[in-house]
């Protein structure tokens, strides 16, 4: 990678087992340097969705980190369109999935274990999410929060359809239902999008341990008023979560903009690999 985002961008991480369950199933991880964050929520059997959450977010951090650090990532996949940063994200995720769906089917103690992630990779003024199943992603810009990612589970389906609205959806208690995550199967399908990067931006990845417990317009407004400092928001979350019932494991990660962070092209960039090599 050209150029090292620590100092462009601050980033903060918390996770708490919350008020009801004995065992911590959510993983997280992160490379500041090359502005990684993996978020993942297990689950199935007995500590078995500590082992799908942990594999899930090793796996990603190692791979999205060597591809970062070996390829170059300004070249534009033709089938796709998509950065081939996104691509190395979107990959590493499907590895996740058959080493976790392995891991199950060979080991009785992990029979039925499976995981929901979220990851996001920033590089060149763009942010790369993916994710798969209901653990989310936000943006706040602008004074506005907005949920970047759809949830992969039946609620979001019937909000899809009509069903519910975006606020009975909030307000139901089947909101658990997933129809996507890794290890279930020997494939899954992973959503990628990319967006446009903006100084002052915040963007938040958490389990559905947050959402579940807080409403989106408290946690609009956690951010807004503690934002000087992400680790007394993440902190905040955390608590908020807990004071609401803490009913699941919650964790948050956060990541502010503090500049630009345009990646190098052209002869610069070609002239730092070859002083880098």
């Amino acid at each position: 990678m050209t150029i090292s985002l620590r100092g462009k961008i601050e980033f903060a991480e918390y996770s708490d087992t919350g008020r009801v369950r004995e065992h911590n199933e959510d993983a997280i991880g992160s490379n500041p340097d090359i502005g990684l964050m993996v978020l993942a929520d297990g689950m199935g059997g007995y500590n078995a969705g500590e082992v799908a959450s942990g594999i899930a977010v090793q796996i990603v951090t190692e791979l999205a980190s060597e591809g970062a650090a070996r390829e170059e990532l300004n070249d534009v996949d033709p089938h796709s369109g998509l950065m081939r940063l996104s691509i190395i994200l979107r990959d590493a995720v499907y590895r996740s999935n058959k080493i976790i769906y392995q891991t199950a089917q060979s080991q009785t103690q992990c029979e039925g274990m499976g995981t929901t992630i979220v990851a996001c990779m920033f590089y060149d003024d763009k942010v790369s999410v993916a994710h798969v199943g209901d653990s989310r992603a936000y943006r706040l810009r602008g004074g506005a929060l907005e949920q970047i990612t759809l949830d992969h589970s039946l609620l979001q389906e019937l909000v899809d359809r009509g069903f519910y609205s975006h606020e009975e959806a909030q307000r139901s208690t089947n909101r658990n239902y997933v129809t996507r995550a890794l290890g279930v199967e020997p494939t899954v399908e992973v959503e990628v999008r990319e967006y446009e990067v903006l100084p002052d931006d915040i963007y938040l990845l958490c389990s559905d341990g947050l959402p579940d417990m807080v409403e989106d317009d408290d946690i609009h407004l956690t951010i807004s008023t503690f934002n000087a400092s992400l680790d007394v928001v993440g902190q905040q979350l955390i608590d908020l979560a807990n004071d609401h019932g803490g009913r699941d494991n919650v964790s948050v990660m956060l990541a502010q903009v503090k500049e630009a962070f345009p990646a190098k092209k052209g002869l610069i960039a070609k002239l730092a690999g070859l002083f880098r090599s």
